[in-house]
């Protein structure tokens, strides 16, 4: 079925998802929290937050005018606090734990607000532990990477992060829609880690296995944070006509400040999270139909439900059971042929497997197309490290420590859960540091 809603104009949809509180409107809103929750049972968004952030405390503080020590309270168990503000699912995470369901306490705002103020300030992420001579090296400058870095350098360890950009936050600066996170808060955010000691080694690619090597011989553990890689290569008639997107080039582009036009329709290819995302900043770019091409049904959509509805709120169009044949156009893309689907029996994955409907050929019109059908693995580091090996295209850790089958080489994030949310990249890199600090206590 194929649902139509006229696009709302991109001069009235939010630029921004998320926008900042004054400092009177976080007090108002801080002063609704029930503060729920006690010695014998933890609120219910606190045991939601994936961080383990103490969510009552720091929204208490800001009750009380102390935003320092919300911040505190956030840096302690988060401290990409501001970014996560920003990004995390709130809706299916602490918010939508929340027991005033309507509506629930604004938490990512709250926690944007006392971040952001804090960061803005440069109060200190976190104390630092003494020295204690030992080195790690973090490969990946990601939400995995900065967390675990920051983690292990308040614990005294000498921790250098590398990473092929010139600046940090993988995902988050590159691939993320902008219309959530631009930039800010990651400078503040790299400034708050090289205040408790993480050097940067920005720049730095690292091409095979011997640049490995040559990395993890300088250090008595390294963190495994490089992500997942490309979009999945799928490829088809008519890929090379302009207007022809992967989604991460696409999304790069809107966020290093080099929109495309993308024209009064455009055409998105997938079923996921990014795939919502690109279809929101399309209309943001001022097209006036967009449309997801999805080959199942809304029931076995990976995208969170709540951003399927918003989409829905905002104009975007969906055609369930789609499936793209070709790119059509001469020199510039002008549309879509898609097939109608059929769902047969499950797949790998436990979904049911969709197949083609014969003389069911129908065109979409499309200036713009974005694949939006994942990432590959970064797999090839199982020919780069002995010892690391991947299942089901994540390399395969220690699930409590992130060590990997390399006792030297530890893990978290995409790389290892095959594509998560930036909380819990940051929940699997505290994990992660812990399991360091215990196997180098040993050795």
């Amino acid at each position: 079925m194929t649902t139509s809603t006229s696009a709302a104009p991109a001069g009235l949809l939010p630029v921004e998802l998320r926008p900042p509180l004054s400092a009177e409107a976080a007090l108002v809103e801080a002063d609704r929290c029930l503060e729920c929750g006690g010695p014998h049972a933890e609120a219910p968004c606190a045991v939601a937050c994936p961080a383990g952030v103490d969510v009552p405390r720091f929204i208490s503080a800001i009750a009380a005018g102390d935003f320092d020590d919300a911040a505190h309270t956030i840096f302690e168990q988060n401290l990409l606090g501001g970014t996560c503000a920003r990004v995390c699912p709130v809706e299916i995470l602490c918010q939508g734990a929340c027991v005033l369901s309507r509506p629930p306490i604004a938490i990512g705002a709250l926690q944007r607000f006392a971040a952001d103020q804090a960061l803005e300030r440069g109060l200190p992420l976190r104390d630092r532990a003494a020295a204690n001579g030992r080195t790690v090296a973090v490969v990946g400058a990601g939400p995995a990477g900065l967390a675990c870095a920051g983690e292990l350098a308040a614990r005294g360890y000498d921790v250098t992060v590398l990473d092929e950009r010139a600046e940090i936050g993988g995902l988050v600066r590159f691939a993320i829609a902008p219309y959530r996170q631009q930039a800010d808060p990651l400078p503040a955010e790299q400034r708050g880690l090289e205040a408790l000691g993480v050097r940067f080694d920005l720049g730095h690619v690292i091409t095979g296995p011997e640049a490995l090597r040559a990395v993890a011989d300088g250090a008595d553990a390294v963190f495994l944070a490089v992500g997942l890689g490309e979009d999945t290569p799928v490829r088809m008639p008519g890929d090379e006509l302009h207007g022809v997107w992967d989604s991460l080039p696409f999304i790069e582009a809107l966020k290093t400040g080099c929109p495309p036009d993308v024209g009064r329709n455009v055409v998105v290819v997938g079923g996921g999270n990014t795939a919502i995302d690109v279809t929101r900043e399309a209309l943001r770019l001022g097209a006036e139909q967009v449309t997801l091409v999805y080959r199942r049904t809304r029931a076995e959509m990976p995208a969170y439900a709540f951003e399927m509805e918003e989409a829905e709120r905002e104009g975007v169009r969906f055609e369930w059971l789609a499936a793209p044949v070709r790119f059509l156009g001469s020199w510039h893309v002008e549309g879509v042929e898609c097939e109608r689907m059929t769902l047969g029996e499950p797949d790998a994955s436990g979904r049911r497997r969709p197949a083609a409907l014969p003389d069911s050929s129908f065109v979409v019109a499309a200036e713009t197309v974005v694949k939006a059908i994942g990432q590959r693995a970064r797999d090839e580091l199982a020919g780069w490290v002995e010892g690391v090996a991947f299942e089901g295209g994540r390399l395969r850790i220690d699930p409590e420590t992130g060590q990997t089958g390399n006792p030297k080489f530890f893990a978290g994030g995409d790389v290892a859960n095959g594509g998560a949310s930036v909380v819990e990249a940051v929940a699997a890199a505290k994990r992660a540091a812990r399991g360091i600090d215990e196997w180098l206590s040993r050795c």
